[in-house]
């Protein structure tokens, strides 16, 4: 009697996930930016707004941990809420790109040939304007704050999304479950929520990763040049400008925004990637279980 064969199936998205180390990077990552805003809601070691000429350039020390800048603020405090401003515009903008994403997909997608012609044409130009392009624009028409980065980079992002997933939305919706369920009764607005979006979310959520990553690359060279977060409010970009003109003498002080930046934008770019290789059935590897 032959033992029988070895059954193969791929891990869950989950698993292949956190056996990536560029997924587990961007989880570490962005699990420590969304605990740092929160517990900046509650405390942090000093009033981040608060500033003392006569505590100006302090070392770290216990009481200060990075330091202190030009104004006596302590630095650690203002990265800490400064934090918030960047999940927020991160969030902010993933939640307008992917609706602007799925209106544009799915009406480059599913409606008759002529309109998929236009909506290919309006995206094609809408992706030619460079975010900060927009964000400037819409800055200098409303003023600089956060609702306009968030606009912009959703808007900019959402119509990247559009296109990317255009063709997924048009390949599923020639699947044969969907005109099953076409056959069974199901109108288009049903179709689209049971069947074929579901069936493209991995697509989204990889490319919404990669939105809020440059999200916070917007917010910080916006605040840095004065269209983002508003003066009083502590800013990773607006530090960074802030101390940039003090980098030959207190080198140290730029780091730290610097670095806090770094690491979120490529937590994000990682956590994409991640879920890319962990929902792509083409690259996962698959389990091997004997019977």
């Amino acid at each position: 009697m032959t033992a029988p064969a070895p059954v193969t199936r791929r891990p869950g998205w989950a698993r292949s996930l956190l056996r990536s180390p560029a997924g587990l990077f961007g989880i570490a990552s962005t699990t420590v930016l969304v605990l740092c805003a929160l517990v900046s809601l509650v405390w942090t070691p000093h009033d981040p707004v608060h500033t003392d000429v006569l505590d100006k350039w302090q070392p770290p020390s216990p009481d200060h941990l990075l330091g202190t800048d030009n104004i006596g603020r302590d630095i650690f405090s203002v990265l800490l809420a400064g934090s918030r401003v960047t999940l927020q515009v991160a969030i902010g903008s993933a939640l307008v790109g992917a609706i602007v994403g799925v209106v544009f997909a799915v009406l480059g997608a599913l409606t008759s040939r002529w309109f998929r012609e236009v909506i290919a044409v309006l995206i094609d130009i809408l992706i030619a304007f460079p975010t900060l392009l927009i964000a400037m624009m819409l800055a200098s028409a409303f003023g600089g704050s956060l609702m306009v980065v968030i606009l912009a980079v959703g808007i900019s992002f959402g119509v990247n999304i559009g296109r990317v997933t255009r063709p997924e939305i048009r390949r599923v919706s020639h699947s044969e479950f969907v005109t099953a369920g076409v056959a069974a009764g199901l109108g288009p607005v049903r179709n689209l929520t049971r069947h074929i979006l579901p069936n493209v979310a991995p697509v989204f959520i990889v490319q919404l990763s990669w939105c809020m990553a440059v999200a916070v690359l917007a917010e910080t060279g916006l605040s840095y040049l004065g269209y983002g977060a508003p003066v009083s409010t502590p800013s990773w970009g607006r530090v960074l400008a802030e101390l940039q003109a003090y980098i030959s003498i207190h080198p140290l002080s730029v780091v730290w925004p610097g670095l806090a930046i770094t690491i979120t934008v490529l937590g994000f770019n990682l956590l994409g990637d991640g879920l890319r290789d962990a929902t792509d059935p083409r690259l996962g590897r698959p389990e091997v279980i004997t019977a």
